[in-house]
């Protein structure tokens, strides 16, 4: 049940240096991102589905069988899809080494709910977008509920932490991006009318703010998704940050190279 204690997690993860990743498919995506398996916690009839995950773990983890009833008692929850995995966080790369090479990023401001910053994550794997920058304050994407509701996106799209909230978007602009903080004010500019040749970091706000006016000032634009004219009147003054990820993301595929693979 202490699995489920949000702020305990946060501090022994973050002080042991590792995550949980929760079911086959999220542990076989964690090592092929490069996070070696301290422990596995799983039951008999998923134990041939990981056979190959115990066997390269074998000698330097410790795998743990259990029964069912067990495994529901330690976890606190009966859905786990099969296994959980203790795994090694690997050391992130500074911002400036992440943007080389990066075209469209998103700049994530604050954003506390860790399922938001999950499917903004699968966001971004789906509609080509290059890395994620997050502000220091950032839910933790590799964090059980971020790294499940991602469907493992975590460990596709790459990302780094901003150590100075203050000062940190001057480092992304230095790097040759162009700052677009989305904002629900409707006399910005559309953002399908904004060009977007160049670098191009999409700025995203929190929950329940936004972003805040420091940042908003930092931008070189604000940008807008033009909503229905009767939305106000039916009481809907914006988009939840994921639905807007979701539709900017889609927006900034303009102007972009599509790879294609040539014989």
């Amino acid at each position: 049940m202490r699995l489920r204690d949000v702020d305990l997690r946060r501090s022994v993860e973050s002080e042991r240096g590792l995550f949980v990743a929760e079911g086959e498919k999220v542990i076989r995506r964690a090592i092929g991102a490069g996070h070696p398996v301290r422990s596995v916690l799983t039951t008999a009839k998923w134990l041939d589905a990981l056979a190959d995950v115990v066997e390269g773990a074998a000698g330097e983890t410790t795998v743990y069988l259990v029964s069912d009833e067990v495994m529901e008692g330690v976890t606190g929850f009966p859905v786990h899809r099969g296994a959980l995995a203790a795994m090694e966080r690997t050391e992130l790369p500074s911002v400036g080494a992440l943007l080389t090479g990066a075209e469209r990023i998103l700049v994530l401001e604050d954003l506390v709910d860790h399922g938001n910053v999950g499917a903004i994550f699968r966001c971004a794997a789906a509609l080509g977008v290059g890395a994620i920058v997050l502000s220091p304050r950032c839910a933790d994407p590799l964090y059980r509920r971020a790294v499940k509701v991602s469907m493992g996106a975590v460990f596709a799209i790459p990302y780094a932490r901003m150590t100075d909230w203050h000062g940190g978007l001057a480092e992304v602009r230095a790097a040759g991006f162009r700052l677009l903080a989305l904002t629900p004010d409707q006399s910005a500019v559309p953002l399908d009318e904004v060009p977007l040749s160049g670098r191009v970091a999409l700025m995203l706000g929190s929950e329940g703010d936004g972003l805040s006016s420091h940042w908003l000032r930092e931008a070189d634009q604000p940008v807008c998704i033009p909503m229905s004219p009767r939305a106000m009147d039916l009481g809907v003054d914006s988009l939840n940050v994921v639905a807007a990820a979701a539709v900017a993301c889609h927006g900034l595929l303009r102007n972009q190279v599509p790879n294609r693979v040539t014989g």
